[in-house]
């Protein structure tokens, strides 16, 4: 005899069947964490246009307190909260602040479809954030249903997160990898997560690819400063590292880098910085079987004035992960390059580019 769930949906006997999506059906992916301020145990629920609370002492009884509504008046519908997510977290300028996230796919309404969040406040029956507007956890394609947890060395300033590398614009279709190794997308790098404040006075959390990740590599390559005009290919063949370097340039006016990249040229995937814009495109890499068209480049805005950039590549062999600057910006996408596209090549378009402490860690 099946058990009465303990927080049963309010609208379940009110859906039909047919309604997969609509939001008496949409009530799913509970993240409980504690409040030691009024010890109790508070729950979060997805639910199709809004994130719901429950707060209970001893896990068996629970009470609606609030929903979180991220839409505003006249706001675009940015689709289901999938994997909701609430911790607390100490910013690195000392103050306290509380983060709910959840996965939403915004990409038909022209926005983001990874991990939102909002920094803001939780009083013990709602969160509180003085802007609705959410920020993104990554900007590529394929980081979603993220789940986060708290670093064991630093529980109240730093956290880790791993996630889904996948889209729901195209995650049933039949890849490359289901035949060739048996599987259909994979996980992500696990990312190291801060809260900092920004010279504007706002806070945003940064990422960085796991220490450990890093340091566990066992050869590292350091190839110096390299100066670029045109293309420039690397003596370097391997499918799996962290690459970093920082790129200054005058007058260049597309920079970059081609990883898993085919001996003839002719198959890549760019990572670089065009017209205030950080971008990753896998097009020049898919492959015929590959699903992702129109979804090829991902890309997200610096600062347009800027001829200078700090990349954290991390290439997986059927992953790239972009890490800009400090973290504030991340794009994450699967590719699927032929086999034997292990080459890397530098570009600069238009002038010259400087390759300063370009690095190489390989497996």
């Amino acid at each position: 005899m099946l058990s009465e769930p303990v927080i049963p949906n309010p609208n379940a006997d009110n859906a039909s069947k047919d309604e997969e999506i609509d939001n008496a059906r949409w009530f799913r992916d509970p993240k409980v964490v504690r409040d030691e301020v009024r010890s109790q145990w508070v729950c979060v629920i997805g639910r199709r246009k809004y994130l719901s609370f429950y707060v209970s002492t001893d896990l068996h009884h629970w009470r609606w307190t609030s929903n979180f509504d991220y839409l505003t008046p006249g706001a675009t519908d940015l689709g289901g909260m999938e994997c909701p997510d609430l911790f607390h977290i100490i910013a690195d300028d000392g103050t306290s602040h509380w983060v709910l996230g959840a996965s939403m796919d915004g990409w038909g309404a022209g926005s983001l479809g990874t991990y939102a969040y909002w920094i803001g406040n939780w009083d013990g029956t709602r969160f509180v954030t003085d802007n609705l507007r959410p920020q993104w956890l990554d900007h590529g394609y394929d980081w979603y249903a993220a789940v986060t947890w708290p670093s064991a060395d630093s529980p109240q300033n730093v956290r880790h997160a791993v996630a889904w590398m996948n889209n729901w614009k195209y995650a049933a279709r039949h890849v490359p990898t289901l035949d060739t190794d048996g599987y259909n997308c994979q996980y992500s790098v696990v990312r190291e997560i801060r809260l900092c404040r920004q010279p504007g006075g706002w806070y945003s959390l940064l990422s960085a690819p796991e220490p450990v990740l890093v340091t566990s590599l066992l050869s590292q390559k350091s190839l110096g400063d390299v100066n670029v005009n045109g293309r420039q290919v690397l003596d370097v063949t391997t499918e799996a590292y962290v690459l970093t370097t920082d790129i200054a340039w005058t007058n260049a006016t597309n920079v970059g880098i081609e990883v898993l990249r085919s001996s003839d040229g002719t198959r890549h995937t760019n990572v670089g910085v065009f017209n205030g814009r950080v971008y990753v495109d896998r097009g020049p890499s898919e492959s015929i079987s590959a699903p992702f068209a129109p979804y090829t480049q991902s890309e997200a805005p610096i600062d347009p004035a800027a001829r200078h950039v700090h990349l954290t590549v991390v290439v997986d062999r059927n992953s790239v992960e972009v890490f800009v600057n400090a973290g504030h910006t991340v794009l994450s996408s699967q590719v699927y390059p032929a086999a034997g596209d292990h080459g890397l090549a530098l570009y600069s378009d238009n002038g010259s580019a400087v390759f300063s402490d370009l690095s190489l860690r390989t497996v």
